[in-house]
């Protein structure tokens, strides 16, 4: 027997022994719960084992078909679902064999989650669960063929959504991101920031990151006046008209990259859980994308296939929904300032963001490096979504970042044993800044103060989440939904009707948008406002709005929780106005204090920026950072936020391999986007053209410093 063949009978004898060992733990529990569990009976000796080997063979066959067309149940439920389909199995499988007695459907659950606890342990133990089958087969790859040595090495970008650079700094010093203190320690890594444009929020960064540019998107959602309505980069039809206007076909993932939990694709033909991907409208540029892409909810059907997987999921999310509990009524019992409301359903539904969303998305990257994809990017919402509603470093925030770091750990294990090389670069897309919110603090909110200001009620029709028990930006749970008939269609809505269906909205009468008085729209998003005046055309002029509505600009200036304006003159071009002073950009003329000058030296830049896109606000508001105390009060119901200029939600982080070239000074977006374009070319990864196909790599020096002006 040649060694090859010899090698392959091992493997089949492993197998074999590892399902023999299965079966065997399988039949006991089976025997123990006829013991214990009223209503469960097996009077004779072989009916254990006969169930226990119709069980396997269902679960192994015909299982996976029944969760594709069951998904939106076992999704929705976050897994639960499905242990209901496996106890109707059971419950079934009773019926099939002579003597065997359920009593009803709860038992028959009952004996199902038994059977998938010890089924999971026993795989655990005997090395079979999806990581350490990841292991064996990639190993079985890399001996097989020369994969490591024939192609460059592969990409993985894992972002941490919200993570602010001193935050994991002092987390990697403190213990809460071990991964990342040990690559630091080892020399590995190198730890630095990258500078945000002035929308520090998710549809700026990954479109930048992504595609290259982020031209005329002015943060999570805004009012566009041509079609009298907010656009929200977390609705599928919106993020997808973006990415249709912002992609060349050229994207960071363009050839076989893949996208995973993202809002936009990068042009990735592997998409499962992206925003963008949902309204199927981002068209086709080249042969390449002319395959089909992965289903959206792929990921979820995968992971939910394996009911162990269920199990392990909705263990660990009912120890997050009592760390949520706990915390918050820690909060409560110190008199914890600033907080937020974190009650009502809110417990119940963050595990699906800091739980169930993360275990499915690293289930997916795994399965891309068994693949040998080249480059993979992805979004960890949960340490996002726990920093608004605790803060950027208590106890509860750096719990969930530490879980996101171990998750890192484990795919950082995996890439050692891939059939690729893969190196791993963590970066987050924008960081926090702590305060109490805008409405806490001054007991109206910015939508009101503007109404007031402009002659109308101050009343007004928020454009976010009605408040913050809502999970912010749980967009991975809605593209799952997706795609799965009229239950996943329904269930879809149910989870974005909390908030208001502005997307429906046609250009009509007043009420329609959150108009705050007769002719004023106010759209916000984090620490930044924008106000609009649709009844005028075009940009309304600084000197138009004194003349309409007088008292909005002074009062708006003199507010203890407004930092500066962006208004707009028919003099002096962009005009940035503050309580002391005034910085006109055309000329880079400051008469009194510059009220950009707490904001950093590339805020000049990047407020004029923003001025020159198409659809600019008339009025664009950020809130007041207070460098004494290093907070700023949101104009959302969030203790961290983001979305403005103003301490740490502007200095992002950026931890990529020593031996990679230094990416120096990056400021924006579309310039982080150069620096990785760079590195991947520097590793050999061919260059997309226009219409898609890859092409050889350029030669060239890597740039060494990109900043926001930059061609």
């Amino acid at each position: 027997m040649t060694a090859p063949a010899h090698g392959r009978v091992l493997r089949t004898g492993r197998t074999v022994a590892r399902v023999v060992l299965t079966w065997a733990a399988v039949t006991a529990a089976l025997e123990l719960l006829s013991h214990w569990v009223h209503g469960f009976q097996l009077p004779s000796w072989w009916q254990a084992p006969v169930m226990a080997l119709l069980l396997g063979l269902l679960t192994a066959v015909a299982w996976p078909l029944v969760m594709r067309i069951a998904l939106p149940v076992a999704l929705f439920t976050f897994g639960l679902g499905s242990f209901l389909l496996l106890g109707a199995v059971v419950l079934a499988i009773s019926f099939a064999i002579p003597g065997v007695i359920v009593a009803d459907l709860g038992v028959a659950v009952l004996v199902a989650v038994v059977i998938a606890a010890v089924s999971g342990v026993i795989s655990s133990l005997l090395a079979i669960d999806e990581d350490e089958l990841f292991f064996r087969r990639a190993r079985r790859r890399a001996r097989g063929t020369d994969d490591r040595a024939g192609r460059p090495p592969g990409v993985l970008f894992l972002q941490i959504d919200a993570l602010a650079y001193d935050t994991a700094r002092r987390a990697a010093r403190d213990g809460s991101m071990p991964t990342l203190a040990g690559w630091l320690r080892a020399g590995s890594h190198t730890l630095t920031s990258w500078h945000t444009d002035w929308s520090s929020q998710t549809g700026a960064a990954v479109s930048g990151i992504l595609h290259g540019t982020n031209h005329d998107i002015f943060g999570f959602r805004w009012y566009d006046k041509e079609q009298d309505r907010i656009v929200r980069v977390s609705r599928p039809e919106d993020a997808a008209a973006i990415e249709r206007r912002i992609s060349d076909g050229r994207g960071l993932l363009a050839g076989d990259g893949a996208s995973r939990g993202n809002l936009f694709t990068g042009d990735a033909p592997h998409v499962s859980l992206t925003m963008s991907s949902l309204a199927h409208v981002v068209p086709a540029r080249s042969r390449r994308e002319r395959r089909a892409r992965d289903r959206v909810g792929s990921g979820y059907y995968a992971y939910f296939a394996n009911p162990g997987n269920a199990l392990r999921t909705v263990g660990v999310a009912i120890v997050d929904v009592v760390r949520e509990l706990l915390a918050a009524a820690r909060e409560r019992r110190d008199d914890v300032r600033p907080r937020v409301s974190r009650g009502g359903i809110y417990p119940l539904a963050r595990p699906g963001v800091t739980v169930v969303s993360r275990d499915v998305v690293v289930f997916a990257i795994l399965e891309d490096m068994l693949a040998g994809r080249s480059v993979v990017y992805c979004d960890f919402l949960g340490y996002d979504e726990a920093a608004h509603h605790a803060g950027l470093e208590r106890a509860d925030s750096l719990a969930v970042l530490r879980t996101v770091d171990q998750q890192i750990g484990r795919l950082y294990r995996a890439a050692q044993l891939a059939p690729r090389e893969y190196h791993l670069v963590v970066l987050s897309d924008h960081g926090q800044t702590q305060g109490w919110a805008f409405a806490d603090r001054f007991g109206e909110s910015i939508e009101q103060l503007v109404g007031r200001l402009c002659g109308g009620p101050g009343e007004h029709r928020p454009t976010g989440p009605p408040d913050s028990r809502r999970p912010a930006e749980g967009w991975q749970l809605t593209s799952a939904l997706a795609g799965g008939g009229p239950i996943a269609r329904r269930l879809r809505a149910r989870v974005e009707g909390a908030a208001p269906h502005d997307h429906e909205l046609v250009p009509g009468p007043e009420g329609q948008v959150p108009r705050v008085a007769p002719g004023v729209v106010c759209a916000v998003s984090g620490h930044t406002a924008m106000v609009s005046f649709p009844d005028l055309p075009g940009r309304v002029s600084l000197e138009e709005i004194e003349r309409h509505w007088p008292d909005l600009l002074p009062g708006l200036v003199d507010h203890d929780g407004v930092g500066f304006l962006l208004v707009h003159s028919e003099e002096f071009g962009p005009v940035v106005l503050g309580r002391e002073g005034l910085h006109r950009l055309r000329t880079g003329v400051v008469i009194g204090t510059d009220p950009l000058l707490p904001y950093g030296e590339h805020a000049p830049a990047l407020v004029a920026r923003v001025s020159t896109f198409p659809h600019c606000a008339d009025v664009v508001i950020n809130s007041r950072y207070d460098p004494e105390t290093d907070e700023a009060s949101a104009f959302e119901p969030h203790v961290g936020s983001h979305g403005g200029l103003g301490g740490p939600q502007q200095r992002a982080v950026l931890a990529y391999p020593r031996s990679f070239a230094a990416p120096g000074d990056v400021v924006g977006a579309e310039a982080l986007h150069r620096v990785f374009r760079g590195w991947l070319t520097d590793l050999g990864h061919p260059v997309p053209d226009r219409d898609g196909e890859m092409l050889r790599p350029r030669s060239g020096a890597h740039p060494q410093s990109v900043d926001v002006t930059s061609p």
